[in-house]
């Protein structure tokens, strides 16, 4: 009985090892990458005021996904500061924005179409 036992285990554990040598397959091939991540985590805004002494802009936004942010006008950093030299109050803007040490950053900004 203790050999019976010891085979069945020993054939358990290998079919799970195969099992799981399966379950990590790479999928890559079968969910290629987003045609654009920047375009996809994109919100439009319109432009109220920019303060490029303290590197800063303040956007009437629509919802932002990547930050499960709703709709509003809020004051944001920007990641550099050149961003804002071609932006004005009333532009309509395409940008992307993230959570940078706990501070929301406009990390890409450009004129909407």
């Amino acid at each position: 009985m203790k050999l019976y036992s010891l085979i069945t285990f020993a054939a358990l554990s290998l079919s799970g090892a195969a099992f799981a040598q399966t379950s990590t397959t790479d999928h890559s091939a079968h969910h290629p990458p987003a045609a654009s991540a920047t375009a996809a985590a994109t919100s439009d805004g319109e432009v109220r005021k920019v303060d490029k002494e303290q590197g800063k802009v303040t956007l009437k936004h629509g919802p932002i996904a990547n930050l499960d942010m709703p709709g509003m006008t809020m004051v944001f950093k920007v990641a550099d500061p050149k961003m804002l030299d071609n932006l004005k109050p009333g532009d309509k803007v395409k940008f992307a924005a993230s959570n940078k040490d706990g501070a929301i950053t406009v990390t890409a900004i450009e004129m909407a179409k």
